[in-house]
Formats: C-alpha cells, structure tokens, sequence
C-alpha cells in the first residue's frame, strides 16, 4: 500500500487463502481508509477512520457486531451496537484519552449530512475505538482535535498508508514500533466469491514472545537488542473487520471471535493489561433507517460454509499485525522515548524472516 514495503515482499506468506488486489480492508468494495497523523516531538498521536461505504450509512446502515477479547479498552458504541446488531457511523480510532474528542467530532460529521437526527428521528451512535499511546505520545496534551476527525473522514481513499501514521502513529507492538496494518483474503464458495478484510491498530505485546509465520524471530532480536522494558509492555489491538460475505449478526459474531487465532499466532497471550477488541460489519445487505411498508429480508451463508469465513480471518488478522510491524518506522517521543522499527532491526542484524 502506498509503496511500501510489506510482509509479502519479505517472502513471508501467510496462510493458505490468497489476498485481494490491496490486500487490505479496502478490497471490499465501498470501503476507505483514512488517516491524520501528528507527529512532532513530543506529539506522536492520530486518527484513523474507516469508512463502511460510500453512501449515507446513517440511512443504510449495515449488519455489525463486536466482540470483547479482554476488556481492557475504552470503546464507544458497541452497547447499541449490541443490541441492534447495525453500524450507522464510520469507524474511528485514536488514543484513549481523545476518544471524547473523536466523539464529538463524529456526531458533528453526522449531524451535518442527517439533518433529522435529533428532531424527526432519534440521535445517532459513533463508533469509537482506541490505544494508549502514552509511551512516544504526550497524551495528556490533547493534541487530538475535532478537525483531525474531519480530516481523516474526508481523505479516506482505497489505498492508504500503514505503520507510523494516524491513529498507530505513537503505538508499539512486541516492544517494537507498531501502528496501522492491513490485510484480506478472498473465499470461494458454491454461491459466489467474498472477501474478508482486516484493519489492526497494534500496540500489544512482548517482544520475546513474537512470531512471525511460526519463527521465533523475537526470540532472535532479543538477543542482539538490550531492550530492559521488553518484558513489562502492555497495551491493547483493535481489529475492524469488513466483508461483503451474507451475514447474520450472530454469524459475523462468531467470525469477530476467530480473529484471536491470528493475534495468538504472532505470539499474543492476551495480557491482563492489554485490550482486545474486535469490531465487524458485513456489506452484503443495507438496512434502511425508515420502516418499509413490508418486513425486511436478506440473505446469510449457511453455517457449514462458516469455517472458511474463520480461516480467512484468522490469516488476514495475523498478517495485518505483522504488516503494522514491518511498516512502521522508528520515531523519538515523549521525553526522548524510543522503539526500535522491525525493519531496521532485520536489516542491521541480518536476521531472515523466512
């Protein structure tokens, strides 16, 4: 994405199941991705927005769900998310104290385009979801403000960078730089060709425990690097997944839950600091927000074709933490704050990925 220089171009494949054209969340039809990134000394924060599709999603919303890993998170909007089983706002991410701010700023957006909510209509549900990225990033700056929303919402495109920017701009992963990553994977059944993406933000992790395609590559540059903090980092990964695959949202549920097979084969045990969720929306089929004069229908696979819809997300979830890692570049924060860049570190050390 963006001429960089991902997993693949390493020679690491992952899994069985092929990629999209991007491969990335944006291979699903409709669906944009875009960032604004603050980095400036002590600032090392963002924003990163996913759009859903291109048309009003508070008027056509869309089957969603979420699923809680390990609670350990500040998430907006996944109660009534819940409950109705529908998203009706793009998806934000930022660090965890500018999620009041990214609030705001969401309703704002929406209010603008649905002048009904809140005379005619009920009020609307931003989704909302977060990373402490405290470590590189003055969070107690506020530097997040309502135009960086704006400005991710607006330039939100199909190709889109990953690593160092937006909302993974201050984040690590496995006591290295991590941020933004990206993956998908294409499934074939019976009835027709779908795609299942994934978009991480990362900042999780151990480094001695990271694995890449099964090699203890941690476990290697632990060695050559004299990391003392290694071993205490925590932090949390939200993981939005897309497909245009029929779903019900009990369906996409079960799928949401299978994303913890691709963070556990990078090497995650899911620490008691650390928050896991997972959030997910299926565009297959449009709910209108105005009740039609007859009852709604839509289509959903049948369940035995449910395991390739795991795999697919389990890979795609997997590959998109090692993309985040592998694309990020090294940046100096908070109180001269340093991680290392995985990429630098291969190179320097010589160590192979395959």
């Amino acid at each position: 994405m963006r001429n960089q220089k991902r997993m693949r171009d390493y020679g690491v494949k992952i899994g069985r199941l092929e990629p999209g054209f991007y491969n990335a969340i944006t291979d699903i039809e409709g669906v944009t991705v875009g960032h604004a990134t603050l980095s400036n000394k002590e600032t090392q924060t963002g924003v990163t927005a996913i759009l859903p599709h291109q048309g009003n999603i508070f008027k056509e919303k869309l089957i969603a769900s979420s699923h809680v890993i390990n609670g350990f998170g500040k998430t907006m909007g996944t109660i009534q998310m819940e409950e109705l089983g529908t998203l009706e706002t793009p998806i934000v991410l930022t660090n965890t104290l500018s999620i009041g701010t990214a609030a705001e700023a969401m309703i704002e957006y929406m209010l603008e385009k649905n002048p009904e909510i809140g005379r005619t209509t009920g009020t609307v549900n931003p989704v909302i979801g977060e990373c402490n990225d405290m470590i590189l990033n003055d969070i107690r700056a506020g530097s997040v403000e309502k135009k960086h929303i704006l400005e991710a919402l607006e330039n939100a495109s199909r190709e889109f960078k990953e690593g160092t920017v937006g909302a993974g701009t201050g984040m690590l992963c496995y006591s290295l730089k991590g941020g933004i990553g990206s993956a998908s994977r294409i499934i074939e059944m019976e009835h027709g060709r779908y795609t299942i993406g994934v978009l991480v933000l990362t900042n999780f992790g151990i480094l001695s425990d990271l694995k890449i395609n099964g090699k203890a590559v941690g476990e290697e540059l632990k060695d050559v690097i004299l990391q003392t903090t290694e071993e205490k980092d925590k932090g949390s990964v939200m993981v939005i997944i897309g497909t245009d695959l029929p779903l019900s949202e009990r369906q996409l549920n079960r799928i949401l839950k299978r994303s913890v097979t691709g963070l556990s084969r990078t090497g995650s045990i899911i620490t008691t600091g650390s928050g896991e969720v997972a959030i997910g929306f299926s565009t297959a089929t449009k709910i209108p927000h105005k009740k039609p004069s007859s009852c709604l229908s839509f289509p959903t696979i049948h369940e035995d074709d449910i395991d390739l819809a795991f795999r697919a997300v389990g890979e795609a979830t997997e590959e998109a933490v090692l993309n985040s890692l592998i694309t990020a570049h090294q940046v100096t924060g908070r109180d001269g704050n340093q991680r290392p860049a995985l990429k630098d570190l291969i190179e320097k050390h010589k160590i192979s990925l395959i």
